[in-house]
């Protein structure tokens, strides 16, 4: 091999093998030790931080993103045509829906202590919470990321513009409820109209 390319081989080389040095070294050390180990190259310091950004950002979206095809219940009326928009909208998202039809969609709310005033047309349950009506997307990742001490949340009646209740630019504002068994409500997100 000529000396031209075996240094350009070198040059290729040298990031990934220095990278792959720093990810083994942020896994034995913390962070932090290993930067003051470094303190007298400014360009490996550098380097290792912006690593370790990048890592915490990765770390941070993977966190708030669900598994794909993570399966969610819908209990839904069979003459509701809304529903199947939300539901096509959380397919597209990532997550398996299991549809279930059924024309006494108030005895669902009430087994899973939906309050009459949160109520919408559809009710779907995941891992254990439920999501009422047309939330968005957003909302339920927060909702599964967080996990808090609630029954779930709620969009109440069916707002214009939420997922499933399109219609051209037009946007209620809507605000997602979190709700408890007591039928407790408190203001979980909120959406301004555009």
């Amino acid at each position: 091999m000529k000396y031209k390319q075996l240094t350009q081989v070198q040059n290729w080389l040298r990031p990934i093998v220095v990278g792959a040095a720093i990810g083994v070294v942020m896994v034995t050390y913390p962070a932090v030790a290993v930067a003051e180990r470094l303190k007298d190259d400014s360009s490996l310091v550098t380097l290792l931080t912006q690593s370790v950004s990048i890592s915490q950002n990765v770390k941070n979206e993977r966190a708030i993103l669900p598994a794909r095809g993570r399966e969610m219940v819908v209990y839904r009326s069979p003459s509701c045509s809304c529903c199947g928009g939300w539901i096509d909208y959380m397919k597209k998202q990532g997550f398996q829906t299991k549809v279930i039809l059924t024309s006494d969609i108030e005895a669902v709310k009430q087994k899973y202590s939906v309050p009459d005033r949160l109520a919408s047309c559809h009710t779907a349950v995941i891992d254990g919470y439920v999501v009422e009506g047309h939330v968005p997307v957003h909302d339920v990742k927060r909702l599964l990321q967080e996990k808090p001490n609630v029954v779930g949340i709620s969009v109440p009646q069916m707002p214009v513009g939420t997922p499933g209740m399109e219609m051209g630019d037009r946007k209620d504002p809507f605000t997602v409820f979190s709700f408890d068994r007591q039928g407790r409500a408190k203001a979980f997100n909120k959406y301004p109209s555009s």
